[in-house]
């Protein structure tokens, strides 16, 4: 969910902003109520918060053995249309 800001806020805190969106925070800067701007962080450039660096290693520790092999779209196609020609 974006966090929502308004133009002055922004221009005030500008430094401030910048670091949250190179932590990974998402906002919309509003001028009058309206939305205007929606700052993002430079590709490559993205910082992780804490809690996304530890919600990234949590992730690689995790093995999934699906042990499902190679398939192509025309295969899984080929079995579905099987199985209703079937019923």
């Amino acid at each position: 969910m974006s966090k929502t800001i308004s133009l002055r806020d922004a221009n005030q805190g500008f430094s401030r902003c910048i670091r949250e969106v190179e932590a990974g925070e998402d906002f919309v800067i509003t001028r009058k109520g309206q939305p205007v701007a929606r700052p993002v962080p430079v590709a490559g450039k993205r910082v992780l918060t804490p809690e996304q660096e530890a919600a990234l290693t949590r992730l690689a520790d995790t093995s999934w053995p699906l042990n499902i092999g190679r398939f192509n779209s025309d295969e899984i196609y080929d079995e579905r249309i099987d199985g209703i020609l079937q019923r």
